[in-house]
C-alpha cells in the first residue's frame, strides 16, 4: 500500500496533541491543596500575630469599608475588562480596516499611557466635554480599560492559537463565523487564556489604590488615614499587607479553579 506523502503532511499539521486531562487533573488537585494549605498556615500564623497588636479591634472597621472598596472595584473592574478585551479583540481580527485601527489605536493608548494619567483624564478632563462621572464609575473604568487593553492580546493570542484545522472542519459544515467562535474556537482558547488573565486580574486588584487620588476611600488610602492618628505604621501597613495577601490569594484559586472546569469540559468534548 502507497502512503501519499501529502496526506500524511496534511494529518500531522492539524492532529490535536493527546494530553493526558486525568494526570492534568491530579497535579491541579495537588495544587489546589498546597495552595489552600500555605493559605491556612499564613492565616493562622499572621493571626496571632495581629490579635497581639494594641488597637487591632479599633482599625479592623475602617480597614474593612477600605477593603470592601477594594474587592468591588476589582470584581467589577475584571468582569468589564473581559468585556472590552474580547470587544477590542475581535475588532483587531476584523476583516474591516476602520475596525481594526479603532482596536488598534485603543489597545496602543492605553497600553503606552500611564493608568494614573487615565485615571486623571477620565476624572479632571472628561467634564470639559460634558461628560461628568461619579469617582466610582471612574475608577471602575479607568481600571478595566487599562488591563482591558492588555488582555485583548491575551484573547487574540489564544483564539489564533486554537489549531487551524478547527477552523476549516468549521468551514466545511457551512457553520456561520460567528458560530464558529460560540461553539468551537471560544471554548478551545478560553483554557489558554484563564492562567493570564489571573495574574492581570491580580493586577488590576493591586492598581485599586491609585482610585485614593480621586476622592475614593480603598483599602490603602483607608491605612494611610488611619496611620495619620494612630501613628503605628508598622502595624497598620503589615495588617494591610496581609489583607492584599489574601484578596490576591483569592483571585488565583478562582482563576485556577476556573482552569480546571474549563480543562475538564473540553476534555469531555474531544472524549
Amino acid at each position: 500500500m502507497i502512503v501519499d506523502p501529502s496526506r500524511a503532511d496534511w494529518s500531522s499539521k492539524y492532529a490535536v496533541p493527546a494530553v493526558d486531562y486525568d494526570a492534568a487533573r491530579g497535579r491541579g488537585v495537588e495544587l489546589t491543596i498546597r495552595h489552600l494549605a500555605l493559605m491556612g498556615v499564613f492565616a493562622f500564623a499572621a493571626g496571632i500575630i495581629l490579635a497581639s497588636l494594641s488597637g487591632f479591634h479599633a482599625w479592623m472597621p475602617l480597614l474593612l469599608r477600605g477593603a470592601w472598596m477594594t474587592i468591588q472595584l476589582t470584581v467589577l473592574g475584571c468582569i468589564l475588562a473581559v468585556v472590552f478585551a474580547f470587544v477590542a479583540a475581535f475588532g483587531k481580527m476584523s476583516a474591516s480596516r476602520w475596525v481594526r485601527w479603532l482596536a488598534i489605536g485603543y489597545i496602543e493608548v492605553f497600553r503606552g499611557t500611564s493608568a494614573l494619567v487615565q485615571l486623571f483624564w477620565l476624572f479632571f478632563v472628561l467634564p470639559f466635554f460634558g461628560v461628568t462621572l461619579d469617582p466610582f464609575t471612574t475608577g471602575v473604568l479607568a481600571l478595566s480599560l487599562n488591563v482591558g487593553a492588555y488582555g485583548a492580546e491575551v484573547v487574540r493570542g489564544a483564539i489564533q492559537a486554537v489549531p487551524r484545522g478547527q477552523y476549516e472542519a468549521s468551514t466545511a459544515l457551512n457553520m456561520p463565523y460567528w458560530t464558529m467562535m460560540r461553539r468551537i474556537v471560544v471554548p478551545q482558547a478560553v483554557v489558554a487564556m484563564i492562567p493570564p488573565w489571573g495574574n492581570l486580574f491580580i493586577e488590576l486588584m493591586k492598581a485599586t489604590a491609585l482610585v485614593s487620588l480621586i476622592t475614593l476611600t480603598d483599602l490603602t488610602f483607608a491605612a494611610y488615614q488611619l496611620n495619620q492618628t494612630a501613628l503605628r505604621s508598622v502595624e497598620i501597613f503589615s495588617l494591610v499587607l496581609v489583607m492584599y495577601f489574601f484578596i490576591s490569594q483569592a483571585i488565583a484559586w478562582l482563576t485556577h479553579s476556573a482552569e480546571v472546569h474549563f480543562g475538564r469540559g473540553l476534555a469531555r468534548g474531544r472524549g
